[in-house]
């Protein structure tokens, strides 16, 4: 069985998607990439983060702009 790594529960960080487990948004993660951290800085800032869970992120990322209808990048 694969792991669920984003989830969105309504009372963990007002439903936005996190990281299972922690309160680490999506959102912080693609904020971070985009201001040009790399994984590993995100990883040493976050230590209970993995890097499967960063990946997972980017796909959830991925998969949410098609649904909208946004080209990918």
């Amino acid at each position: 069985m694969q792991k669920q790594w984003v989830i969105s529960n309504p009372k963990v960080m007002m439903g936005k998607p996190v990281i299972a487990g922690t309160r680490i948004t999506v959102e912080l993660i693609l904020e971070k990439l985009a201001a040009g951290e790399t994984i590993e800085q995100i990883l040493d800032a976050h230590p209970h983060l993995t890097r499967e869970a960063v990946l997972a992120a980017l796909a959830f990322a991925r998969r949410s702009a098609r649904r909208c209808g946004l080209p990918p990048a």
